[in-house]
């Protein structure tokens, strides 16, 4: 079985403790669990393996995987930067199927449409499983039992935790660069296939046994400013394209149009205003989400009308945050990832559009991090229940066609908002019972719909605060019942309940085993 030794977690949730024959800790609730051990670490290089000239080039990434001793049942860790026009993580499998390689463990910070012809490789058993997020095609394959392992699911600072802990170990990390010199140095926001941002990679870069630099822009030593370190790199490769440019990044990057999502963001912003929660000196987190964005657009005209300044916008950044920036209502951009051209010119220009890691940022298990530094975090959700637990993952179909992203990472700022519909293609978005659960609702401050605002029991300070506004404030039981009474209640679908079914398990951002998910029948 990919799975065995079931117990019922804090949640209430029966979880595997062994998966994949790896011992697991089963989510003991919010703040219980404490590490212990010392951080993971690679094998003490020599600079005796290493050219004195500094040049890394090899002639193709099949050598420098084969130099890197590719084999049986390693692990390859890739990066998304490159979004659905990376041309790199495929051709790792490409090369790993000619070689006739079993059982790799593909750990990506995040998979795309782009990677489907994964698939294939999946089913002959050159990749075992995948330890990552799984948008689309992948997903829905594994929802069906396709892959021989069980997936493991975690969030972005859940990733670099499980790498930095040693519960995930990359034996070999590709890093697709933009640009790059011979020495390794490397950075996303030059050259054709720009990307910005490759700070979800410096986990690999830290902690990989062997870490291969692609890149399609080879320039002289040395690439100033870096984001990867060459004294980290074994290997680097050049290749004619590393991505496909406008699927990199799109153009632009678009806030919405639909009539009842501009509400969610005017009522958003109305209750943040009427709260008394965005003010001067604040950190926010808007996303890149249509709704989103137009958040965004009511705090930048809030902040400018009322003279106040954010101190921080928290990326993934958009052409709407680096207006803020460049307009002077915000001081710095802290990001991890570059969504829109505007985003990428500005980390390559703004000297206070700063690139960093995901270990900063979402790292669970460090001094601190940044997100319960973040006053305003505005995030969405596929299912809601009454009693605010969340759901980013799957749909109520049980299909498993999203990652989780920084969504849990987030959910630890000091005002947590969710602006959501109360149903999409009549299918209720709040629910008696979830399909996945993938974040304790101690964490969901306010949830904001067409048909009202409910503010989570817990934040009595709240409550208080928005007696006698003129927003439709109601609970999440009034919220139910509206949206039974408009969409019915839906058929249970066809999800296993066996354990031999498991075919993936969420993991919380402290590394303890939160929910699984079932095959579809």
């Amino acid at each position: 079985m990919k799975c065995d030794k079931f117990v019922v977690n804090a949640a209430g949730k029966r979880v595997p403790t062994l998966v994949n024959g790896m011992e697991m800790v089963p989510y003991l609730g919010l703040k219980k669990h404490r590490p212990v051990g010392k951080k993971a670490s690679p094998f003490i290089p020599t600079c005796i393996d290493y050219p004195d000239d500094g040049d890394k080039v090899v002639s193709s990434l099949a050598e420098a995987l084969k130099k890197c001793g590719l084999k049986d049942g390693m692990t390859i860790g890739t990066h998304h930067h490159l979004r659905d026009g990376d041309l790199v993580s495929n051709t790792i499998f490409d090369i790993a199927h000619d070689m006739g390689i079993k059982d790799l463990v593909w750990a990506p910070t995040a998979s795309f449409p782009c990677n489907e012809s994964i698939i294939k490789y999946l089913g002959d058993g050159t990749v075992n499983r995948i330890e990552g997020s799984m948008n689309g095609p992948l997903g829905r394959f594994t929802s069906y039992g396709g892959m021989k392992g069980c997936a493991v699911l975690r969030s972005h600072g859940g990733r670099v935790q499980a790498i930095q802990d040693g519960e995930l170990k990359i034996d070999i990390a590709v890093i697709a660069a933009p640009t790059a010199d011979s020495f390794g140095n490397a950075t996303g926001s030059e050259g054709v296939s720009a990307c910005g941002i490759l700070g979800y990679s410096l986990a690999d870069m830290f902690y990989a046994e062997k870490v291969i630099v692609v890149t399609d822009n080879l320039i002289p030593f040395p690439c100033m400013p870096f984001q990867i370190q060459g004294n980290y790199v074994d290997y680097v490769v050049v290749v004619d394209k590393i991505g496909i440019p406008e699927k990199i990044v799109s153009g632009t990057t678009q806030v919405t149009k639909s009539p009842d999502r501009l509400l969610l963001a005017e009522w958003t912003a109305q209750f943040c205003a009427e709260a008394g929660l965005l003010k001067d000196g604040i950190g926010i987190q808007t996303g890149a989400g249509g709704t989103s964005l137009s958040v965004g657009l009511h705090f930048h005209e809030q902040l400018k009308n009322n003279k106040w300044k954010a101190r921080f916008g928290f990326g993934g950044s958009t052409q709407y945050l680096v207006n803020m920036l460049e307009d002077g209502v915000i001081d710095y951009i802290l990001d991890g990832q570059a969504f829109d051209l505007e985003a990428v010119r500005s980390v390559r220009e703004n000297r206070n559009h700063i690139d960093l890691s995901v270990l900063q940022a979402y790292n669970y298990h460090s001094k601190g991090n940044y997100t319960s530094l973040t006053d305003i975090v505005i995030l969405g959700a596929t299912e809601l229940d009454t009693n605010f637990n969340g759901n980013v993952v799957t749909h109520s179909d049980g299909l498993l066609l999203h990652g989780i992203g920084g969504w849990q990472n987030c959910l630890h700022a000091r005002n947590v908002i969710l602006p959501i519909p109360l149903f999409r293609d009549r299918i209720p978005v709040i629910v008696d019972n979830l399909t996945t659960l993938c974040g304790p609702g101690e964490l969901i401050d306010i949830v904001v719909t067409e048909r009202g605002i409910a503010i989570n029991p817990l934040r009595t300070d709240l409550i208080y605060r928005m007696k006698g506004s003129s927003l439709p404030i109601v609970t999440m039981q009034e919220l139910k019942e509206e949206v039974d009474s408009i969409c019915g209640k839906p058929d249970k679908p066809p999800i296993s309940t066996k354990d031999e079914d498991v075919v993936a398990i969420v993991k919380w951002v402290d590394g303890t085993v939160l929910d699984c998910i079932y095959k579809v029948l």
